[in-house]
């Protein structure tokens, strides 16, 4: 049975697809290293070793459920750069609340380069609970998220 989530819509948009969730906060800076410093231009794996859920896995064009993203002060820039390369998610799910440097790198992306990143926040703990990877995800303009 499908479960209805609401949430902030932080990049309005809507798409269906496959989750991809990770439990643990997402760290951008240490999972798109080999595409902003090590010039990959064809994928997007996951180089976060600490990571268990996403480690070596593609992140490009997924549907990303995660608490929150955590790590430096670059996060922002790595969305922009990996939106440019056109190996983004197409859309970030959180539970909790974005941080202000993922706000950035999003928005810079769509502002900037004409490319969102589809970003909801908000959506709870109940959230991330009920959606393991491969759950089909249906996302609204509104920030309507369904599980199921």
């Amino acid at each position: 049975m499908a479960k209805t989530f609401q949430g902030r819509p932080v990049v309005a948009g809507a798409l269906s697809g496959e989750a991809t969730v990770s439990k643990q906060p997402f760290n951008t800076t240490s999972s798109y290293i080999d595409n902003v410093w090590g010039g990959n231009t064809k994928s997007a794996p996951c180089t976060d070793q600490d990571n268990k859920d996403l480690y070596q896995k593609d992140l490009a064009g997924v549907i990303l459920c995660t608490p929150q993203c955590i790590g430096s002060s670059m996060g922002g820039g790595c969305y922009m750069a990996v939106a440019g390369l056109g190996l983004a998610p197409k859309a970030l799910l959180f539970s909790g609340h974005i941080d202000s440097v993922t706000a950035s790198g999003v928005l810079m992306a769509d502002i900037w380069q004409e490319k969102p990143i589809i970003t909801v926040d908000l959506l709870g703990d109940e959230f991330l609970e009920a959606v393991k990877t491969g759950d089909p995800i249906s996302i609204k303009d509104d920030g309507t998220v369904q599980v199921g």
